[in-house]
């Protein structure tokens, strides 16, 4: 029988009166495994009123109990670790090496929030002036929401929800509707851990649902990650109605390689960072630079990269699995196709891949392209397929002048044997993740993830010093008080006779 996703309103999930609802699919079969309704407006309204409630005490939980509920909730997601990558696999197509690295990192995520406190804590001068103090606290905002993606349907939840909470915010949550059941997983082990009723709220939907959302009265921030065109329009609405809004958006990373760079570890790291996950990620490469134009490097690419193979999440020798939909495979096909017509040479072609067994799975195989120009759609647009394309420049300067013209700003690495190269491109290139002989520099969440330009809008970014900054407001208070009244009370020194 086919499972129908529950919502999680005021402590209890249940099962939505909506009329409206869609299928979830097995992205390797496309088989329905579950009905997931979309939320009526009552349903979504009611979600926020009891956050509303709740977040009036859950504000007045000291931090350090708060701390205490992320340690029992990174406990419990540690001990159901591979239930949980193995929930990521089946509803995303993810081998079950990247699903677990998906959920490993958003446990990082849950640790960080486990020290809150010191996160959290204010400033103070004493004697700004004769007798007087100026401090400032930290204190929550109130109910903030949260819009994630399908592609990392375990780590970027866990980037958002609990930072925010650990906070003393409460939160609602709208998981992608391709892939809404690691969420509600998420949310059953955190009620486990023990958090009151009313601090999590899950809904599911659409576009319909997310602007109830923006536009709710008392929603006070708003976190997105996904498409580019999305990510504007969460940013545009979220702030036309008054709301503190991060809206990560897309990509196109470029890898430098420089002609100095050891050649085995830049053709392992060009090949996963650009393949794995499927390239169905903000971070992954999908521009490879060559300086120095050596043919060399895009000959000895190929044949390690046609050895990789997509495959279904439980068969070790797949090093990735489908695309998320139909109309995701549709449009990778589409830009591979207008590489070839605008005249890319297609080194490695994947789009007539199959898997047996699997026939009517997302497939898309490694697909290579040479002879790229920055005028082609395959390098204009963010492909979020399993595609490399390949630039050559003559210069260091010249493919420093190549990343920081396009629009976008995510991540980026250079691989070379020189530490004075590697400091001039970290310095110079705008960019806001950089990796030296790094191919994917997302940061630990101690540091924030950083993205610039076109794909992030917004000023604070998620986890890390500036998601507390996000999720917070800062009080400052300056008092006086006066020698005079300080009372000697009364004189209980034992007298001697």
């Amino acid at each position: 029988m086919i499972q129908s996703v529950p919502l999680f309103i005021n402590g209890e999930f249940r099962q939505s009166v909506s009329k409206q609802w869609i299928h979830v699919t097995n992205p390797a079969s496309n088989e329905i495994i579950a009905n997931l309704p979309c939320a009526t407006e009552a349903e979504v309204t009611e979600a926020v009123a009891s956050a509303s409630q709740a977040f009036l005490q859950w504000k007045e939980v000291a931090v350090s109990e708060r701390a205490r509920l992320m340690l029992r909730y990174q406990q419990l997601l540690k001990e159901h670790h591979d239930e949980l990558a193995t929930l990521v696999s089946q509803e995303t197509g993810k081998i079950f090496a990247d699903a677990k690295g998906d959920v490993w990192r958003g446990i990082e995520v849950v640790e960080q929030a486990a020290n809150i406190a010191s996160q959290m804590m204010g400033e103070m001068v004493e004697n700004v002036a004769e007798s007087l103090d100026t401090y400032s606290v930290t204190q929550p905002l109130g109910v903030c929401c949260g819009i994630t993606p399908f592609n990392f349907p375990a780590m970027i939840p866990l980037w958002v929800f609990p930072i925010a909470i650990a906070c003393g915010n409460t939160f609602v949550l709208k998981p992608s509707e391709q892939a809404p059941l690691t969420s509600v997983r998420l949310a059953e082990l955190f009620e486990q851990a023990g958090v009151p009723k009313g601090v999590l709220q899950i809904v599911h939907g659409k576009k319909e649902q997310v602007d109830y959302l923006l536009s709710h009265p008392d929603t006070r921030t708003v976190s997105f990650v996904g498409s580019v065109p999305v990510a504007r329009y969460i940013y545009q609405t979220g702030t036309h109605n008054l709301k503190r809004v991060q809206a990560f958006a897309g990509a196109k990373n470029h890898m430098v390689i420089m002609p100095d760079a050891n050649r085995e570890q830049v053709i392992n790291n060009l090949v996963g960072s650009s393949v794995g996950a499927a390239g169905q990620r903000c971070m992954a490469i999908s521009v490879a630079v060559f300086v120095g134009r050596d043919k060399s490097w895009i000959a000895d690419l190929k044949k390690v990269m046609a050895k990789v193979k997509p495959g279904v999440w439980n068969d070790a020798s797949a090093g990735f699995g489908p695309l998320i939909s139909p109309l995701a495979k549709d449009r990778v096909l589409h830009l591979i196709q207008q590489g070839k017509d605008q005249g890319a040479v297609c080194e490695l072609d994947g789009s007539q891949c199959g898997v047996e067994g699997y026939p009517k799975g997302n497939w898309v195989g490694p697909t290579l392209f040479s002879g790229v120009t920055t005028e082609m759609s395959v390098y204009q647009q963010e492909i979020f397929g399993p595609v490399l394309i390949c630039l050559e420049v003559d210069s260091l300067e010249e493919a420093i002048a190549l990343v920081n013209a396009n629009p976008y700003g995510n991540g980026t690495s250079i691989f070379t044997a020189s530490g004075a190269v590697a400091r001039k491109y970290q310095h110079e290139i705008e960019v806001g993740q950089v990796g030296i002989n790094v191919p994917i520099p997302v940061p630990l969440p101690f540091f924030s993830f950083t993205g610039w330009k076109g794909s992030f809008h917004g000023d604070l970014h998620a986890y890390g010093k500036q998601a507390v900054r996000f999720y917070t407001e800062t009080k400052t208070v300056t008092a006086r008080w006066f020698d005079d009244d300080i009372s000697t009370g009364p004189n209980l020194t034992i007298q001697l006779k």
